[in-house]
């Protein structure tokens, strides 16, 4: 892998590290159900991509 697609996967974690902690204060203040349980499934998605991308290093 060249060093400008290292550059792009790193850059690439820490949105998705960044979008997980956006949504675990989200979580932590919302009431509803319904949006919480989006929150969390968003969660999971930006977890999983992380560690995607993670993977490729």
């Amino acid at each position: 892998m060249s060093p400008k697609e290292l550059l792009y996967i790193d850059d690439a974690l820490s949105h998705e590290k960044f979008l997980m902690c956006q949504c675990q204060q989200a979580l932590s203040s919302l009431k509803d159900p319904e949006l919480k349980s989006c929150v969390q499934q968003l969660q999971s998605t930006h977890q999983q991509l992380f560690s995607s991308l993670l993977n490729l290093v």
